[in-house]
């Protein structure tokens, strides 16, 4: 039986990278998967894979930004599998290379929009639904650059420290009502969002792995098998964490 037997989750940003393993691993924990994303054709691949393993999957777009959206992924995830226990509030987008004073307003509204923003309205329909289910786990993305700063990505590292914040007065809020809720902070990782960073600046895969103790990017199933077991009753006393996933980055 695996950890999350009997569970349903919720994955945004589940077409592709850190999104898919987790909800491909969730699956294989046993939980009923609701996947979402904007990028249809990626999540409907994320379900094609779940399903290929022998697991139950549905996919619906949203755009973690917009209010509507959001709660209506949440009613259909409950009117599917009716209820949600647990959700891995992934949605999140990089934003452009630029010193702060050349970002552009538009750019710096998408981002806290979608990063930021999206975990907000995320958890303001999750909650309800999770209460209604007894109780369970949330666990929103941040990052390294939620526990620092991040040179050249001032829009992303603001929204990321805004997830922490988010995180840790969600955890307090709900403690009493039985739902835990805890970040993940990776370094870089292998994702497509990462490797369009590096097409833009390939200086910067040397930069990240020399920068790491581990000398390597991380791997999408290692962050995935954190957010799961931060999910799972394993995690039972633990809440308002922010969990690096660093290769021991910010051990120094």
């Amino acid at each position: 039986m695996g950890i999350l037997e009997g569970k349903t989750a919720l994955v945004t940003g589940g077409a592709s990278g850190i999104g898919r393993a987790t909800a491909i691993l969730m699956s294989r924990e046993g939980a009923r998967i609701v996947v979402s994303d904007i990028n249809e054709m990626g999540g409907t691949e994320t379900v094609m894979q779940i399903k290929s393993a022998g697991g139950e999957a549905i996919f619906l777009r949203a755009d973690v930004s917009k209010a509507a959206d959001v709660e209506a992924l949440v009613q259909h995830a409950v009117a599917e599998y009716g209820r949600l226990d647990v959700a891995f509030n992934n949605a999140g987008i990089g934003g452009d290379l630029s010193p702060i004073h050349q970002k552009s307003e538009a750019e710096w509204d998408q981002v806290i929009a979608v990063n930021l923003k999206g975990v907000w309205l995320s958890m303001k329909y999750e909650i309800p639904a999770i209460l209604a289910s007894g109780g369970g786990a949330i666990v929103n993305m941040a990052s390294v650059a939620g526990l620092g700063g991040f040179r050249m990505a001032a829009a992303y590292s603001a929204s990321k420290h805004g997830v922490i914040g988010l995180t840790r007065t969600a955890a307090l809020e709900l403690a009493k009502h039985r739902i835990r809720v805890n970040a993940v902070c990776p370094y870089f990782t292998d994702t497509p969002m990462v490797q369009t960073m590096i097409d833009a600046a390939p200086v910067m895969k040397e930069m990240t792995i020399s920068a790491s103790p581990m000398k390597r990017l991380g791997d999408v199933s290692e962050t995935a098998a954190a957010v799961v077991w931060l999910a799972s009753d394993q995690a039972s006393y633990i809440t308002g964490h922010a969990l690096p996933i660093d290769g021991g980055v910010t051990a120094g």
